[in-house]
């Protein structure tokens, strides 16, 4: 079940209640994770995620229009524009934002060191479900999300591109392995410039460290752990809230 969320700005019923006072669970996790096959399996009544979050609120912001269509790279060049004049990022939107209350009440997602620091202080009631899964495994999820390309032949200025995009994101071992995939350069390179972009712009790590120890968070592996599990898991975590 959607429930609708008021952005600053945007009347809101007066039976709204502010996000700060909200109980949250907000998945953190970079694209690939499993997110949406998590919130399917869950059925919790979900928040608008934080795509339309960024159209509704970001972009028009910087002159362009609710769901006029932009590509992942002017995506992010926008994004990072927002979080360097706003630092909590999309944290900072949804603490003076409205809802209904409901437990659980699901937003998908925050992402970065930065946002859920901004949320961990700014919005106390929420708890966090942090997704993770290696860049190799993002990829190739990203690869598959739609129809896969027989593989064509990789000359030397593909293969050079490729490897300049992997620096620091995949080890020669995992670039050799994606080389060996079933999918065309076009594709890969594709896929792996949304990994590269989003690892420049959200270091995983750093975002582990940001909430790790916390009471308030949830570590899951979506490589070893299936859809299924996950939502037990996260069931078992509400409980306890509960409790």
């Amino acid at each position: 079940m959607a429930y609708p969320l008021y952005l600053p700005g945007e009347p809101a019923p007066s039976n709204t209640l502010r996000l700060p006072e909200v109980p949250l669970l907000i998945l953190v996790g970079l694209t690939g994770v499993g997110k949406t096959s998590l919130i399917e399996q869950l059925g919790f009544a979900t928040l608008p995620d934080r795509r339309e979050l960024v159209d509704r609120y970001v972009f028009p912001l910087y002159g362009q229009r609710a769901g006029q269509p932009l590509d992942r790279s002017e995506r992010f060049a926008l994004t990072r524009r927002f979080r360097q004049e706003h630092p909590g990022g999309v944290a900072e939107i949804l603490t003076q934002s409205r809802t209904l209350p409901a437990w659980p009440l699901l937003f998908d997602g925050l992402r970065g060191e930065d946002e859920v620091r901004f949320a961990l202080e700014q919005l106390p009631k929420s708890f966090f479900i942090v997704l993770e899964a290696r860049d190799l495994t993002r990829l190739s999820r990203l690869l598959t999300r739609g129809d896969v390309f027989d593989r064509v032949h990789i000359d030397n200025s593909d293969l050079a591109s490729l490897r300049e995009l992997a620096q620091g994101v995949l080890s020669e071992g995992e670039l050799e392995e994606a080389l060996r995939w079933n999918v065309s350069a076009q594709d890969l390179t594709a896929k792996l410039k949304i990994v590269a972009e989003e690892r420049k712009n959200y270091d995983p790590n750093r975002t582990r460290r940001a909430l790790w120890g916390s009471p308030r968070a949830l570590f899951l592996d979506t490589e070893t752990l299936s859809a299924a599990h996950e939502a037990a898991a996260i069931r078992a975590f509400v409980e306890r809230i509960h409790a």
